[in-house]
């Protein structure tokens, strides 16, 4: 599906008042307890709704006079424009002279969307038709009790993470399954606990020559074919992919083939046939609404935006406070706890979003970026995390910036459980934030002054889930405007899968070893000893 370029190449960099202005900055110096205490009008001004979501950083270390300077950093930076730029299809992404399209994949039938002088609109919704025909077909067959994802990276995580948030919502008889890892014991223990002839794979790859993946699923080929015989390929088998030749070789039809774009990066690619496997798990209908969700935090961009009204943008904000602590205050990490055992994989995907996505030292021009950019993003479910890495949290040496994300209803039906779950996420707001003085005993003080921010909604939803990940969407284009880097590129993946190439073959052989390291070498010699043993 790839065309000509004839978009705009947008790889302005932002005024180089920006980092300046962002370094001069100036941090509020006080105690979030004296904050709280003194202003408690910022627990209902430092609060915005977006579509179901409510977020609230009045937990945050600032005040009027820093969310203005932020702010004004930000427009300083471009957002607007470069917002603008990225909805008009422009190529924003500059090292690969690409335009970025993800909002496309969610707007509605009817509107625009136009990339390389061609309305994309039409074929997203065509390609959506294809999915719920497929998604249909699969949930009405009876004999069918599992569907396996082969995919890695943005073929993976988005999908992963989202089937497991809305299991509450999939089809009672289906279990979906998710095999990236090249180790053999990932795809082995999914075929472990499935039947050949009642399951079926969808392999994600727009090339359909990714080492991993394509690695995984000739070995998910075998186990079929040598269960059900070469025939069985072609009915057990769906391609998500751009490449007709290589899905063919495989030996599926290309006509069944779904297929996607290149201005869709893999870790912004959960609303496309990326998300067959989400679709097939909550069906047609609720994909439309995750999609909707979706749209919801893109139309609150673009009503703020348009206009230049980035002090009512709450994404502006979020990203912004964000770049405070990473730019200026230096905070190396931010830690994501969802109240809610289902977004246990949520860290993991915003790892891929934000890390890959601004994890860059150089600027659009090639130049050193000046500031620190993306810190590394983790996280786990509470409450289990408060029984491991709170403890750091609360009294380590670094402070650590938090998201507490929850629901006020579960779709679990246990009352209790979850007002116990909820009111564990609001003491731990209130106690990073305040803190606790022990004078007498040092190993029971808290100093408190640790920022989080509370993102809530009244109930875990396809809508509601497609306005979490939309909303960090955002949130990471903004930071990346305003650090001046491409975050639609990811070259730092390549290096290493390259050398892998290489290497792989010495494993294997006996031959000399002449064009690695010495410490290379030593390892490949030491494998080449134990090998299989």
């Amino acid at each position: 599906m790839g065309r000509a370029r004839l978009g705009t190449v947008h790889a302005v960099e932002p005024h180089p008042d920006v980092v300046r202005r962002l370094l001069a900055v100036e941090p509020v110096r006080r105690h979030l307890r004296d904050l709280l205490a003194d202003d408690p009008g910022r627990a209902e001004r430092y609060v915005a709704t977006v579509g179901d979501l409510r977020l609230d950083w009045s937990r945050q270390p600032v005040d009027d006079r820093l969310l203005a300077d932020l702010r004004g950093v930000a427009e300083a930076a471009g957002v607007a424009g470069r917002f603008a730029a990225m909805q008009a299809g422009d190529h924003v992404n500059p090292t690969e002279d690409r335009a970025v399209g993800h909002m496309a994949l969610r707007a509605p039938a009817g509107t625009s969307f136009v990339i390389d002088g061609v309305d994309v609109v039409p074929e997203v919704h065509a390609v959506l038709r294809d999915m719920a025909a497929v998604a249909e077909r699969i949930r009405a067959d009876g004999s069918i009790t599992d569907v396996v994802n082969i995919g890695i990276g943005g073929s993976d995580l988005g999908p992963a993470m989202a089937v497991s948030a809305l299991a509450d919502h999939a089809h009672p008889r289906l279990r979906t399954h998710f095999v990236s890892n090249v180790d053999g014991d990932d795809i082995a223990r999914v075929l472990a606990v499935c039947e050949p002839s009642s399951t079926v794979f969808i392999v994600v790859s727009k090339t359909f020559g990714t080492v991993e993946t394509l690695t995984n699923a000739r070995t998910a080929r075998r186990w079929v074919v040598d269960a059900l015989g070469e025939h069985a390929v072609a009915e057990r088998f769906v391609a998500v992919s751009t490449d007709a030749g290589r899905v063919r070789d495989f030996g599926i039809d290309p006509e069944g083939m779904l297929g996607f774009w290149d201005w869709v990066g893999g870790r912004f690619s959960v609303w496309s046939a990326v998300g067959l496997s989400l679709m097939i798990a909550i069906g047609p209908d609720g994909f439309s609404d995750f999609l909707a969700g979706a749209r919801l935090v893109d139309e609150h961009m673009s009503a703020t935006l348009s206009d230049g009204r980035l002090d009512e943008n709450a994404v502006v904000t979020l990203a912004m406070i964000g770049i405070l602590h990473r730019s200026v205050l230096g905070r190396a990490s931010r830690a994501v706890v969802p109240y809610s055992a289902a977004l246990a994989r949520l860290p993991a995907h915003l790892q891929q979003l934000e890390m890959e996505s601004n994890g860059k030292s150089v600027t659009l021009g090639g130049a050193p970026v000046g500031v620190p950019t993306s810190g590394v993003v983790w996280g786990e479910p509470g409450t289990n995390g408060q029984h491991a890495f709170f403890q750091l949290l609360h009294q380590g040496t670094d402070v650590i910036p938090v998201d507490l994300i929850g629901f006020a209803t579960a779709g679990h039906g246990l009352g209790g459980h979850h007002d116990l779950l909820f009111s564990n996420l609001l003491a731990q707001a209130q106690a990073l934030a305040l803190g606790r003085r022990s004078a007498d005993e040092p190993h029971r003080n808290f100093d408190g002054d640790r920022p989080s921010t509370l993102i809530l909604a009244e109930r875990l939803t396809p809508s509601v889930l497609g306005q979490l990940i939309a909303l960090h969407e955002h949130i990471v284009f903004v930071q990346g405007v305003v650090w001046g880097i491409d975050s639609f590129d990811q070259w730092g993946v390549e290096l290493g899968k390259e050398l892998s190439g290489r290497i792989t073959p010495d494993l294997i052989g006996s031959g000399p070893l002449d064009g690695h390291d010495a410490a290379t070498r030593a390892a490949i010699e030491w494998y080449r000893s134990h090998r299989g043993g």
